[in-house]
């Protein structure tokens, strides 16, 4: 029994540093995408933070959401976040699998540039859409008479760079349309709906997307509207642009030793492969046979000549 743990820890480790030699030469080559997505979502939060400065309190808007769905409450708002942290650690763990299992379809850097850049730009669409329009929030601590539902003037810049983390980020009001939660769970929702491999995991996901959204509106975080805006606005943002990506390398076939070809590699092979034709090297040895010129054409071993001959009568 110790034997058997003993080898399947090595194959495990070798697995493991395999996997990271080869996620290691990804990053280096993707690094710059990895960065500017993460250095957009502290903007995002930046943006969010802004507006509210700008936030004013006012009544409840009339909405179909709150009149169809029972109010939770504040006691157990934590339930909408409860989901939502669910979802986002298992879609994070799920995109290191590759790391510890046998069988794998992705690559966890190649994955997470695509995930960052979903986000990065349905969050543009959401920055400008909040601050297009300011409306009084639903959520309780933004309500008129609550000390949170307008800030303070801020008394440096600092103070507004920090965005006060995490709690300015919980008690934050006026970023309604569209909602950020509904962002990212439909982002990791339609990542696994294409890369994923179980189907049962696809359908629950679906399932929790459309559960964490009525969650929402019965909280009274969002108005319905933020919720129904954040649905056809990820799924369009996410068919369009991941139609200018090229296609993930399938590792299901048993490749997942070689390393996907870069577009600079491409580039350069298929320069190469130009310049040979250009000079009328081709790639074939067996075409690298002596031609003769007569007449302006190019024969094959000057057997066309004696052809040429005869048809002439010489």
């Amino acid at each position: 029994m110790t034997l058997y743990i003993g080898r399947e820890a090595s194959k495990l480790w070798k697995r493991i540093s395999a996997e990271i030699t080869t996620e290691i030469n990804l990053l280096a080559e993707n690094w710059r995408y990895i960065l500017a997505g993460l250095i957009f979502q502290y903007i995002h939060g930046l943006a969010a933070r802004g507006v509210h400065y700008l936030h004013r309190p006012g009544p409840t808007l009339q909405d179909v959401g709150f009149f169809l769905l029972p109010e939770l409450g504040q006691d157990k708002a934590y339930i909408s976040e409860t989901v939502f942290t669910f979802v986002f650690i298992s879609f994070v763990l799920w995109t290191f699998h590759p790391f510890i299992l046998k069988t794998k379809k992705i690559y966890t850097v190649l994955v997470w540039c695509r995930v960052l850049a979903f986000l990065v730009a349905c969050q543009i669409l959401r920055i400008i859409t909040f601050y297009s329009t300011q409306l009084p929030g639903p959520n309780y601590h933004c309500r008129e008479g609550s000390k949170l539902a307008r800030l303070p003037r801020p008394h440096s810049v600092a103070e507004v760079l920090l965005i006060n983390f995490p709690r300015g980020v919980i008690y934050g009001c006026g970023d309604l349309i569209f909602s950020s939660h509904m962002i990212f769970t439909l982002v990791f929702v339609l990542t696994y709906q294409k890369y994923g491999t179980k189907r049962f995991i696809k359908q629950f996901a679906w399932l929790i997307a459309v559960v964490q959204s009525f969650l929402i509106v019965a909280s009274r975080k969002h108005y319905t509207v933020d919720i129904i805006v954040a649905w056809y606005t990820v799924n369009l943002v996410v068919f369009f642009i991941d139609k200018k990506f090229p296609e993930l390398p399938d590792r299901t076939s048993g490749s997942s030793l070689f390393l996907p070809v870069s577009t600079k590699d491409k580039d350069v092979r298929s320069k190469e492969e130009n310049h040979k034709l250009l000079n009328g090297n081709g790639a074939d040895p067996a075409d690298w046979r002596p031609r003769t010129q007569v007449n302006g054409k190019i024969m094959e071993d000057g057997n066309a000549v004696i052809a040429d001959n005869a048809m002439n009568g010489a």
